[in-house]
């Protein structure tokens, strides 16, 4: 858990909100963990909530394991930072992994983008695109 806040919150600009321990009946039914110990600390930035977990039982399986982006699921999260190329010598000075075989600069949209892991192996992309940052990159879906 300490790993994954610096991570988020003191690399990534997330603030810890709040945190509760897991371990009731009802937490085991709905988690399908029988005899769960947790911890959840959520964290936020720019309106994005994440739920960080730490199993202390039972045991973690998978540790630090990198998913295939073609897994179902999610495997990657994507959040936009101001200055890519600033961001990531911070996360390399932290002992970050940084998949350098990612990095993309794209010029129809004038982004660059790379994919780094979180302490548990989650993916995470880095964007730095120009423009308006709540307005999603491609063409507007009509639902």
């Amino acid at each position: 858990m300490e790993a994954a806040l610096r991570f988020y919150c003191d690399l990534l600009g997330f603030r810890a909100l709040t945190e509760v321990t897991v371990n009731d009946a009802l937490s085991a039914k709905l988690l399908r963990l029988p005899g769960v110990d947790q911890r959840t600390v959520f964290v936020e930035r720019d309106g994005v909530r994440l739920a960080l977990f730490a199993l202390r039982a039972p045991p973690i399986r998978n540790a630090g394991r990198v998913r295939d982006m073609n897994e179902a699921g999610m495997v990657a999260l994507m959040l936009r930072v101001d200055d890519l190329d600033a961001t990531l010598e911070t996360l390399r000075g932290a002992g970050v992994r940084v998949l350098d075989e990612t990095r993309v600069d794209h010029p129809a949209y004038g982004s660059k983008l790379v994919f780094v892991t979180d302490p548990d192996g989650m993916l995470v992309e880095l964007i730095e695109i120009p423009g308006d940052p709540y307005t999603p990159f491609g063409k507007t879906i009509a639902r």
